[in-house]
Parts: C-alpha cells; structure tokens; sequence
C-alpha cells in the first residue's frame, strides 16, 4: 500500500448497488455510500429522494492508485450502469439516480472523457450516452443504515437489485 491515496465519486443509480463491485478490491480503502452534486447542505436521504436537493445518490471510493489504478475503478464503474439512460437507472427513476462521474483531479476528467469516448465510438449503445462528467462537489455520507447495505441486509438486497433489472442488463450490454 503506498501512501498515495486519492478519492473517486460515482453516480450510478441506487447507491447500494454501486458498493459491491467496488468493495473489497485491493487497493480500495473505503466504499461510502453519499449524496453529491446537490444545493443543500448534509442533506437526508428523504430530501435527497424528494428529487429537490439536486443531490446524486453516490460512491464515493477512496483508493490507492499504485494498486488500483483510477482507469481500472472506471473500468469498473462502466459496465454497472445504463450510461443512455437520463432519468434514472433500472426501475429507480428520479434526478437523484442519474448516473455521472465526479472527478477530483484533471487526470481523472480526462481519463474519464477517453472512456466515455471509447464508449460511443464502441457501437455498443444505439442511444446516446448521457452519463455527465463533472467536477467533484462536496460529498455527504448516506444514514448509517445505508453504507454497506448489501453486507447488512443480503436478502432485501438481492430481492432489490433482482427486481430492479440491473443484472439482466448488465448481462445483455457488457457481458
């Protein structure tokens, strides 16, 4: 583990969803569940979902970058979500699940424009790619019920997330 340690911020939709791929990588220190992009201050999670705040439910990752290198966290994050989709992803709908990427540093904006450009020139999408690429904003973290809800609450999880019909298109688009 090096000294190094940098943050990355993920929009993706329902926020328990976008812990696992992440958690319990090496390299990856730290998976949050949060709120970013919004107007309000340590906003709650039913204010966030009221889809007044402006706030994204997030991820935000801290990281080694020597062991896990921020091109292999977008990597990651690519292929968790339905970047053609702007009003939400899977059966989660509202501005809060919109899926964008938060970067922190003028190497993480450029990697993450290069691979949102490998994207659209893939052919994989029929429809455009609307995931926005924005400078970080401050992050709030999510009500402890909320970070590593796929640990704390298997079942409901699973329940949820095979309802949403994430797997399915994850299956379909990326696989």
């Amino acid at each position: 583990m090096s000294e190094r340690v940098e943050k990355a911020t993920f929009a993706g939709g329902c926020f328990w969803c976008m812990v696992k791929p992440f958690d319990e990588q090496e390299g990856i220190i730290e998976v949050l569940s949060g709120y970013s992009g919004g107007t309000v201050e340590n906003p709650t999670y039913k204010e966030v979902k009221s889809g007044e705040t402006g706030h994204y439910e997030v991820v935000q990752i801290t990281f080694d970058p020597e062991v896990f290198p921020y091109e292999k966290l977008l990597s990651l994050y690519w292929p968790q979500i339905d970047p053609t989709d702007p009003d939400g992803q899977f059966h989660d709908r509202g501005p809060m699940y919109r899926t964008a990427i938060f970067y922190h540093t003028e190497q993480q904006r450029q990697l993450a424009e290069k691979t949102k450009k490998e994207i659209e020139e893939s052919g994989r999408f029929k429809k455009e790619i609307v995931t926005k690429i924005l400078p970080a904003t401050p992050f709030y973290p999510a009500e402890d019920y909320h970070q590593d809800y796929y640990k704390k609450n298997s079942e409901h999880y699973k329940e949820d997330r095979k309802k949403s019909g994430r797997d399915e298109f994850i299956e379909k688009n990326w696989v």
